[in-house]
């Protein structure tokens, strides 16, 4: 179970569009803040930020390889937003399905009125 606070600091990290594109650049592997820095036209310093607020939220951590420090998604965490999410998508889903029922009902209702 995911708790408010973690949800509210995991949707707030993804909210913003560079902070999404960073998470879906460490989703095809770790990288450097150099590497994650590369697409964008913004400072390094600015891309270290973004990557505290993802590292703040639970998304990402960090590693030490020599002179190398990887920045590393995590997985686990993306999982139980998406199982958060997927919990309210399937009763909207479901009610959905119970209103086309009724809306079918409905229609064969009325093509037997009329044929009557």
């Amino acid at each position: 179970m995911v708790d408010d606070g973690s949800l509210d600091r995991a949707f707030a990290a993804l909210a913003d569009p560079v902070r999404r594109a960073i998470v879906a650049r460490l989703s095809r592997g770790p990288a450097t803040v150099n590497e994650l820095a590369e697409p964008f036209a913004i400072t390094l310093q600015a891309v270290s930020r973004h990557i505290s607020v993802l590292e703040a939220a639970g998304l990402v951590w960090r590693t030490r390889e020599a002179q190398r420090r990887p920045v590393h998604l995590d997985a686990a965490a993306l999982e139980r937003l998406t199982s958060w999410i997927d919990r309210y998508r399937l009763e909207a889903e479901a009610r959905y399905r119970r209103l086309d029922d009724l809306l079918a009902e409905g229609q064969q209702h009325t093509s037997k009125e009329r044929t009557s």
